[in-house]
């Protein structure tokens, strides 16, 4: 059953911008981008740690094949892979110095470190821009194909979501992913029965760095500019919302967020002065009402119908 639904959804996908306006396709290429990015913050959050650099991440992903492209006239296909492991190298660098740190130290020091690097954006006009960031990135080419438009980008972000998405699912259901929930459970029995606690950290934020630089890579082209505020914490702010709203219990669980939270932020597009409101006292109440996010209400949902099901099912028949 699961796999008819998820086999359903892709064929939605694919046939979706054949039915909806241009305008609309932009709104789902950015979307997906943000699946992409929102299921590799949750690897990091898997064992426990929570980051506020992640959003940095997607900014080292899109500079590197911003300057790869611009200087160099290196192609898309050429950049692609490089801009996550650019992330990813310096994910691990990041990391590193705040292994010896947990829960709120972990949080503002990957604030701190994450800042470190958005700044050196922001002071050196050159290779990076400055402030107002680099500009003219180079379209994607493949033959005759124009990725300029929306239609045919919408499906090279669509097979690079699928991609990602499914090495994600993968390694939640690996023997690693059942080992960063191991840590998260009780890290210090996971330390007893010899689980290297300090390296299955460092390669969560490492591999979660990677994700994100392929999803700054994909915004990098599709805009043609960047600049260091599309990488602040404000932000990175909206990321913590989605996933928070969706819940992180689950691998589904920061779609479901990212796909509610968008619907919600382009409802509340006339009302944009009032969004940071909205959407501050959304976090507020899911962290207080509701902690364990969208997928837990679905989960009791489910739980309420086994068991008026089975209710049902033990009652004698007359």
């Amino acid at each position: 059953m699961k796999y008819l639904a998820a086999l359903a959804g892709l064929a939605g996908f694919i046939l979706l911008p054949h039915f909806i306006g241009e305008y609309y396709v932009e709104i789902m290429i950015l979307f997906m981008i943000n699946l992409i990015l929102a299921s590799s913050f949750r690897l990091i959050t898997t064992v426990g740690d929570w980051s506020l650099s992640h959003i940095v991440f997607m900014g080292v992903g899109a500079y590197t094949t911003a300057l790869l492209a611009k200087y160099l006239g290196w192609p898309f296909w050429g950049t692609v892979l490089i801009g996550g492991m650019a992330s990813a190298a310096v994910g691990l660098a990041v990391v590193f110095p705040l292994l010896r740190t947990k829960g709120f130290g972990f949080f503002i020091g990957s604030f701190a470190l994450g800042e470190f690097i958005r700044l050196i954006w922001v002071k050196f006009h050159f290779p990076f821009g400055g402030p107002r960031g680099m500009i003219g990135i180079p379209s994607i080419e493949l033959g005759d194909i124009d990725f300029y438009e929306a239609t045919p980008y919408y499906y090279l972000v669509f097979i690079f979501t699928v991609l990602c998405q499914v090495v994600l699912y993968r390694i939640d259901l690996s023997r690693t992913g059942r080992v960063l929930k191991a840590i998260y459970a009780d890290e210090d029995l996971s330390k007893c029965i010899g689980i290297n606690v300090a390296r299955y950290r460092a390669m969560a934020f490492s591999v979660s760095a990677f994700f994100a630089g392929i999803a700054g890579v994909l915004l990098a082209h599709r805009l043609g500019a960047i600049d260091p505020k599309n990488f602040d914490v404000n932000t990175m702010v909206y990321l913590v919302i989605w996933v928070v709203v969706g819940g992180v219990g689950t691998f589904w669980g920061p779609i479901i967020g990212v796909a509610i939270m968008m619907v919600i932020g382009e409802a509340a597009r006339p009302l944009a002065e009032w969004r940071p409101l909205l959407f501050g006292g959304i976090l507020i109440v899911f962290l207080t009402l509701l902690p364990g996010g969208l997928e837990n209400l679905i989960l009791r949902f489910k739980e309420m119908l086994e068991k008026l099901r089975s209710a049902g099912e033990s009652q004698p028949a007359e």
